[in-house]
């Protein structure tokens, strides 16, 4: 009789743990990511004889907070969380690097390579450090940092600090989302002119 009632008996004990148990989680409902104020329109990119420059768009480098998917919140100076529910679709550091090559791409005055194999064809190498993509909950805005790194073919270097904020912004996925990716548009451009005209 008890190895007769033994199934009945676990397949209760089963549908109890499976409320106990999380195989992943529940997915996000949405993904951010950045997408550049301005494109390169589709069509041939390099001509016989084009004398532009060639810019190598290295990977940047980025602090621990960043090499996640989370947002980060400063919640005080020395208090950091993240803010719940936001999740980009890849790692900033590299969401980033795409918009700043594309930004550079799109004025159409340098070519950009943002392959590590053929950097060594560039004549200017761009690299250097995102240092905040994240929100800052004492003064509700989104911020932008970068510090960038200009190396000539000559082997002259030149460094400059890159910011934008975007004031104003509640703290919820979509707007905190969007203003990132308004102040990240701000530095492409201004890392982009930078970066040009040397």
């Amino acid at each position: 009789m008890t190895m007769m009632t033994r199934p009945f008996l676990v397949a209760p004990l089963l549908l109890a743990l499976s409320g106990c148990i999380s195989l992943g989680g529940e997915p996000p409902a949405s993904l951010l990511t950045l997408s550049p104020a301005a494109s390169t329109p589709a069509g041939p990119g390099v001509a016989p004889g084009d004398t532009r420059p060639v810019i190598a768009v290295l990977p940047f480098d980025t602090p621990a907070k960043l090499d996640v998917l989370r947002v980060p919140v400063a919640v005080s100076d020395t208090e950091l969380a993240y803010l719940q529910e936001a999740f980009w679709v890849e790692k900033p550091s590299r969401l980033f690097r795409r918009l700043v090559g594309e930004t550079i791409r799109a004025r159409g005055a340098a070519l950009v390579v943002d392959n590590d194999d053929i950097a060594t064809l560039s004549t200017v190498t761009l690299q250097g450090t995102l240092i905040d993509m994240g929100y800052d909950a004492q003064t509700s805005s989104a911020v932008v940092r970068f510090d960038a790194v200009r190396i000539g073919r000559d082997g002259a270097v030149v460094t400059r600090r890159f910011e934008a904020r975007e004031s104003g912004v509640i703290a919820e996925t979509r707007a905190v989302g969007t203003a990132l990716n308004s102040a990240a548009n701000t530095v492409a451009a201004d890392i982009a002119d930078w970066v040009s005209a040397g």
